[in-house]
């Protein structure tokens, strides 16, 4: 049974960083394109707000099959109650629904989070997580055309949001 998400610690890293690195094989959700170590991964861990800002993960069977991560949007105070969103699953888990429980779930805390708007960044190419982010009430709040280079290939970059 997969239970509800938990916060995650140092010691999940290396299994964050195993389900990152699959998503930068595949080239279309994340702007890194070479895999990273948990090593470098730590500064970016440390960096995330336990009670406001944290990365969350969701196990079955004790395995990290899902993660989350909420960080500040800009670090003015004038942006305090805006966030970037992350989403990351196993491929094994993809397709079963999994990324949009864990993605209401995320938007359900905005109250205890102190978030009243959530922002993420997704690539014109990836059509699952457009979907995905609509479907939850996103909205597309911009284009940033041909701005990353992946794999030799220009990407647009769509800034999707959702005020709560």
């Amino acid at each position: 049974m997969i239970k509800s998400f938990r916060t995650a610690s140092i010691e999940d890293l290396p299994q964050i960083v195993k389900i990152y690195n699959k998503a930068i094989e595949d080239g279309i959700s994340t702007a890194d394109s070479e895999k990273v170590t948990a090593d470098q991964k730590v500064d970016w861990f440390r960096s995330h707000d336990r009670d406001k800002r944290p990365i969350l993960v969701k196990e079955y069977h004790g395995k990290i099959i899902a993660w989350v991560s909420i960080q500040p949007f800009y670090p003015h105070l004038a942006y305090e109650k805006t966030v970037r969103i992350n989403i990351y699953i196993d491929t094994n888990f993809r397709g079963k629904k999994l990324g949009q429980q864990f993605l209401k779930e995320v938007i359900d805390l905005s109250e205890e989070f102190e978030i009243e708007n959530f922002i993420a960044l997704i690539f014109a190419d990836n059509p699952t997580s457009l979907k995905l982010f609509k479907k939850l009430g996103f909205k597309e709040w911009g284009c940033l055309p041909k701005i990353a280079k992946i794999h030799g290939e220009d990407k647009d970059l769509l800034m999707l949001g959702l005020k709560v």
